[in-house]
């Protein structure tokens, strides 16, 4: 069993991936993306990109851990 990748070097490689920038964001670039992978083998993981860099790496999170950090905030 291989460990799953926590993220991906440049957030272009995820094909398809539709981004919702934070409704916090106030149009500056100063806020982060995030969308829902829908491709095997990343399958119902959370991207997380810099809406500054929206070519630079992708950090990868599993649901429950995202779910969590998001309350946390809240």
């Amino acid at each position: 069993m291989t460990a799953m990748p926590r993220y991906v070097p440049s957030s272009t490689r995820i094909k398809g991936a539709r981004w919702q920038r934070s409704s916090y964001s106030n149009g500056m670039n100063n806020c982060v993306e995030t969308t829902t992978l829908d491709s095997a083998p990343l399958t119902g993981l959370c991207a997380v990109r810099d809406s500054k860099n929206t070519a630079g790496p992708a950090l990868l999170f599993s649901p429950g851990p995202w779910e969590t950090f998001l309350t946390c905030l809240r």
